[in-house]
């Protein structure tokens, strides 16, 4: 069963940071993730599929926080031509790259094919 008591997936997911920080986002959101998008495809078979929430042992709070807040940046601004920046902190930029490139977020991903999907 998945949260919210429904037969079918949640519109939400959880992210489970490596200390044990939670972070809700969007299901749509996260899909930008590649990654993320097989972790929670039924077909996958992986308990991330059945329960909605996704640990990241390698991932710390801090950081899938940035990552939380990049999913829903990327939502809120997906069909948006003139995209306002994202602040980054300095001190996160070679963890977010780590983190970008784990879950498959890199410049050849397409994010008008990825919302479509």
């Amino acid at each position: 069963m998945h949260p919210g008591g429904g037969s079918g997936p949640s519109r939400y997911i959880t992210l489970v940071s490596s200390d044990g920080f939670e972070f809700v986002v969007l299901r749509q959101a996260a899909f930008i993730s590649p990654a993320i998008k097989k972790m929670l495809d039924p077909k996958s078979q992986f308990s991330e599929a059945r329960t909605g929430r996704c640990h990241f042992e390698e991932i710390n709070g801090m950081v899938l926080e940035k990552v939380a807040e990049y999913f829903h940046y990327w939502y809120k601004n997906r069909d948006r031509e003139d995209v306002p920046d994202l602040d980054i902190p300095v001190e996160l930029c070679l963890e977010l790259l780590v983190a970008a490139d784990y879950l498959g977020l890199d410049s050849k991903t397409d994010p008008q094919r990825l919302q479509r999907a």
